[in-house]
């Protein structure tokens, strides 16, 4: 081995993942420790930072172990990692507080409703870029304030997960523009902390950690480090990224035309901006290399798919069968609708949203359900594409799609079709740890910007191109599910009050 190479690590929900990359961006050895959640109370999601760094430690030394001629190869050290979660640290790095209040944490759901009682989105969004969740590291700082005062006042720095164990790495305080773009807290005209949103949610602003460039320096491995690590003593460790943001630069996802689509369980549609789409059912991140990801969820993704599967078969056939089945029906279901918001929605004014079938008829089968589900699925993605489109002006040319739905051949033909875009696959599922990579890479010199890394380390399996004759069915379709959409709010309410 004699090409220099990045050691990527990336600290998820469920497990740390640490990985060597050679110069061509591919994985050379990856290794993966799981962490638990701890849930103290319903709604609660925390973790350890220490149970982080344990598994950064181990999963470390095992790659290294593995390919032992690596160790002084490495170029860089970069690394991404769950957003939101909110890491309280003294001025000696030392955790305030033990357990980490997560993004996925909802003990800060009362802060959010008050805030949107006292303040009308043209108050916010301009300073935020954002509308309010309790995802936001901002409103878990208002509970900690609160409710863990001791931790609150002796923490001097707010941290993200992959900045505690860069701090760890390097005895460096710093975060982000990607994290702390969705923190509901930065500016993003200016990437710099928002006086204002910190006064309008009560916090203090000197204990925020320095705002830095992702692909920055942010320091070198220290000797105690090092030897707990196995890494060489004085290798660079860059600034990185939150884990979204470092898999959209890390699937190519990293221009204004190109879009992402993350297939999971909910389905997240993300399209590049210069500028962050100001409006109160859009997010927006900040992205690696300067833009910005306007985002859009739709709750019920893949979990249309599992509640059908549940519903109609108690979960005794596969979704492969499902699939199948679904497959028997024709383009359109026969005009079959299916209002995928199984879980509401999670942002704009209609939150308490229902799912509902429309249109059913005695010539319905089963067939005719599920390929409508996979059907409304898209409907309300591509609902969520016309909003990104016109508030930005710009229309998505290819859309990147990645998680579990991207393997579904027929979905994917469906939602090219029904998107009327032209969808691709990356070649590696770990976007992440190839976008740490391609940051790696651009920062030690090897390439003249972070697009010219990206074009040169991504790759793809195949393009999924729309079917015009499934497109030209789904066109007019579209325009009804819009309709549908929009008389339905009128309704919700009204279900509220019965079921009450």
């Amino acid at each position: 081995m004699t090409e220099e190479i990045t050691l990527a690590f990336d600290i998820g929900t469920g497990s740390v993942r640490a990985a060597l990359v050679d110069a061509q961006g591919r994985i050379l050895e990856m290794a993966t420790r799981e962490h638990e959640q701890i849930v103290p109370s319903f709604g609660w999601s925390e973790q350890r930072p220490a149970d982080w760094w344990e598994g950064i430690v181990a999963t470390i030394r095992e790659v290294l172990n593995l390919r032992p001629e690596a160790r002084s190869h490495i170029a860089a050290v970069a690394g991404c990692g769950q957003m939101h979660g909110t890491v309280l640290v003294d001025d000696r790095g030392a955790l305030t507080r033990d357990t980490v209040p997560l993004w996925n944490d909802k003990r800060t759901v009362d802060y959010v409703r008050t805030f949107e009682k006292k303040h009308r989105p043209e108050s916010y969004l301009a300073e935020s870029a954002n509308p309010p969740t309790p995802a936001w590291p901002g409103f878990k700082l208002q509970w900690l304030r609160d409710n863990d005062r001791d931790a609150y006042g002796r923490a001097q720095a707010v941290l993200m997960p992959k900045d505690y164990i860069n701090l760890k790495l390097t005895g460096e305080f710093a975060m982000d523009r990607t994290d702390g773009g969705a923190s509901m807290l930065m500016n993003p005209r200016t990437d710099t902390w928002s006086q204002a949103m910190v006064d309008m949610l009560g916090l203090d602003a000197s204990k925020l950690a320095p705002l830095r460039n992702p692909v920055e320096i942010l320091g070198r491995i220290t000797r105690q480090a090092a030897r707990e690590t196995g890494l060489r003593e004085g290798t660079p460790v860059l600034v990185g990224a939150g884990d979204y943001p470092a898999a959209l630069y890390g699937s190519g996802v990293c221009r204004p035309g190109l879009g992402s689509e993350v297939m999971g369980t909910s389905a997240i549609i993300t399209a590049i901006a210069p500028k962050p789409l100001l409006d109160p059912e859009i997010s927006n991140v900040g992205t690696v290399e300067g833009n910005w990801g306007a985002f859009m969820l739709l709750e019920s993704g893949g979990d249309a798919m599992r509640w059908a599967r549940r519903a109609f078969h108690e979960k005794q056939i596969s979704y492969s069968d499902i699939v199948e089945k679904a497959s028997e029906a024709p383009a359109g279901s026969d005009r079959l609708f299916f209002m995928p918001y199984l879980a509401g929605e999670r942002f704009g004014e209609h939150r308490n949203a229902r799912a509902q079938f429309f249109g059913l008829a005695a010539s319905h089968g089963l067939a005719h359900l599920h390929r409508a589900v996979l059907e409304g699925v898209a409907f309300g993605v591509k609902r969520h594409i016309g909003i990104l489109e016109k508030i930005s002006g710009h229309r998505i040319e290819r859309v990147v799609a990645s998680g579990g739905g991207a393997k579904t051949k027929l979905w994917m033909k469906i939602k090219a079709s029904v998107y009327d875009i032209p969808i691709v696959v990356p070649s590696e599922p770990e976007c992440g740890i190839v976008g740490c990579a391609a940051m790696a890479a651009t920062a030690m010199g090897q390439y003249r910007t972070l697009e010219d890394a990206a074009s040169a380390l991504v790759r793809y399996t195949e393009e999924i191109a729309p079917d015009p004759a499934w497109a030209e069915i789904y066109r007019p379709m579209q325009s009804f599910f819009d309709k549908l959409y929009t008389h339905s709010q009128a309704l919700y309410d009204d279900l509220d009050r019965l079921a009450s």
